[in-house]
């Protein structure tokens, strides 16, 4: 039997979906730098008083303990959306992607768990001279994709699809793996009660769009029900967005080109890209560098480098040796025309986190505290170094990654098709 090829090319209409994610995604990371940047400079600006007072406005109902700021309803609410497009994306992979070959999804499964522990370990190593801090070990262990996309259309690279689909396979399968983290780690008070009242409209959710229900005047109000009930057993919001996601089918029973889980992506995923996660960004990326005692000592500060070093040296070992490792005990090999480099390089990109671990630097240690400024410091910076980075490996890469492209998308019969993915499908 012939050795499988890490990173081999996919299907023709795999690759073709997942260059139309890129492209959203993208603009999506545009859009969180921006909130992110204007975070910072209000946060750090002579109004930044302003800045502190608008995130701790309150709205919402007190009676149902959903008294909550615009801080904590951009935290709880409306990544819940940003978590119902990763759990729908993965859904889809799972099951009608490539990803539905047990050998093909090996390998980013793999990454994703390798390029979670390593950093965990490494930041733990740092923390541990800290007394108290080791409670924020998660947080360098989440890929924001949309950050990562970001810095791939600014490289102009031409990437070739496989590692594109692999990229994007292995930020949804951690984040799925960071909101279960969330869940059983970051709980501090479990509410069984609600809980189990939060899977009824759950099911009655799952049931409606079984029977392909698409009346927005139903389902919204049950997911509304749901994210409360979730809410007030304890665990984090978050999580209601992926077990509503989880219940929507892929595949459509008509024999239509889109089913369920990607017309409701298709609906959704401009709303996460373009409203909730840079909303969210713009609350959680305020940070003032004055509070935390200025910039050398924020950058000194333990909790900063442990988060650092988590993302930096942490994903790229964690990813990179999690593929070697696939490839030592396999008989798996690279996919020709690609090296290590080109591994490095997405291991590296892994390394821009923002998202997910801004989120869990504030479960850790608390929204505003000290601890929680720090570990915001530590995310952008490492995010930010990781990236450039990234940029280095993959820009000296980008004479190859141009060639191969030339070479894929030779379409000499025009039928829109490259024929490569016509002599070799698989």
């Amino acid at each position: 039997m012939a050795a499988s090829r890490l990173f081999s090319r996919g299907s023709w209409p795999e690759a073709r979906r997942i260059a139309e994610v890129l492209r959203a995604e993208t603009v999506g990371g545009a859009l969180l730098l921006a909130a992110a940047v204007l975070a910072l400079a209000w946060a750090n600006s002579p109004w930044s008083g302003a800045y502190h007072d608008l995130s701790q406005v309150r709205a919402g109902p007190s009676s149902w303990h959903l008294d909550l700021t615009l801080a904590q309803w951009a935290a709880d609410g409306l990544l819940a959306v940003f978590f119902f497009v990763a759990g729908l994306e993965l859904k889809r992979e799972f099951v009608a992607g490539d990803l539905r070959d047990p050998r093909r999804a090996a390998l980013p499964v793999a990454a994703a768990v390798g390029g979670m522990a390593v950093p965990a370990l490494i930041f733990a190593a740092v923390a541990s001279r800290s007394g108290g801090a080791l409670v924020g070990w998660a947080i360098p262990t989440a890929t924001d994709i949309a950050f990562a996309l970001a810095v791939l259309s600014v490289i102009s690279t031409h990437l070739p699809s496989s590692l594109r689909t692999f990229l994007l396979t292995l930020a949804v399968v951690d984040d799925l793996l960071a909101i279960a983290i969330i869940a059983v780690f970051y709980t501090s008070a479990l509410h069984l009660i609600p809980l189990l009242l939060a899977l009824v409209p759950i099911a009655l959710f799952g049931v409606l769009v079984q029977r392909r229900v698409r009346s927005w005047w139903l389902l919204l109000p049950l997911a509304a029900v749901a994210w409360g009930l979730v809410h007030a057993s304890g665990i984090h919001a978050t999580v209601a967005g992926v077990l509503l996601a989880f219940t929507v089918p892929v595949r459509s029973r008509d024999g239509a080109s889109h089913g369920p889980a990607e017309s409701f992506e298709h609906r959704w995923r401009p709303i996460s890209a373009g409203v909730a996660v840079p909303v969210f960004a713009f609350f959680a990326a305020g940070v003032s560098v004055a509070d935390a005692g200025g910039i050398g000592s924020a950058l000194t500060n333990t909790v900063t480098l442990a988060v650092v070093a988590g993302l930096v040296l942490g994903k790229v070992a964690g990813i990179t040796g999690s593929t070697w490792l696939v490839q030592r005990f396999t008989r798996a090999q690279l996919a020709d025309g690609l090296s290590w480099w080109d591994v490095t390089g997405l291991g590296l990109l892994g390394g821009v986190g923002f998202t997910v671990s801004l989120l869990i630097g504030e479960l850790a240690f608390g929204a505003g505290t000290e601890r929680d400024g720090y570990a915001k410091i530590g995310v952008l910076v490492g995010s930010l170094v990781a990236a450039l980075l990234a940029m280095v490996v993959l820009r000296l890469r980008n004479r190859h990654y141009r060639r191969l492209c030339e070479q894929e998308q030779v379409d000499s019969d025009r039928d829109g098709i490259p024929d490569v993915y016509q002599r070799d499908p698989a």
